[in-house]
């Protein structure tokens, strides 16, 4: 079984204007990092064309499939049974992206397929972790 999980989907950008765009992002987990989930976008989806990616909490965007979740940056809710909002927080702004609700169950549960949740804890490093930030001190 792969450590990694790289899962394309379609997304859309919910702007200021009548019309929402679709975008390309990627969801990516981790065995090395279990605890966290990342999302990237790719530069024509930014406004300065750069590449964004953005990590947060794998527990953050469970909750968010059920209910309104999130404090800070990342918040994530049910838009209705079939979609669900990320919001990214930053400097420039604010973006809504919708993603179908079932792309992100069937990556979640690819997730617990890798690292079981609850189980996060045991996948963590820290002694290796601990080591190779004290060599480089």
């Amino acid at each position: 079984m792969s450590t990694v999980i790289d899962q394309a989907v379609q997304a859309r950008l919910i702007a200021s204007t009548p019309e929402a765009r679709a975008i390309p992002a990627t969801l990516r987990y981790t065995r090395t990092d279990p605890f966290a989930v990342h999302v990237g976008f790719p530069p024509a989806a930014s406004l300065d064309g750069s590449e964004v990616q953005w990590t947060f909490g794998r527990e953050l965007l469970a909750a968010g499939l059920r209910g309104p979740a999130g404090n800070g940056d990342v918040h994530v809710w049910p838009c209705d049974e079939e979609r669900t909002i990320l919001e990214f927080h930053a400097p420039e702004g604010i973006a809504l992206v919708q993603f179908h609700t079932a792309d992100l169950r069937r990556f979640l549960e690819r997730t617990y397929d890798v690292v079981p949740e609850g189980d996060e804890g045991g996948y963590m490093h820290l002694d290796d972790d601990l080591a190779t930030l004290l060599r480089d001190v």
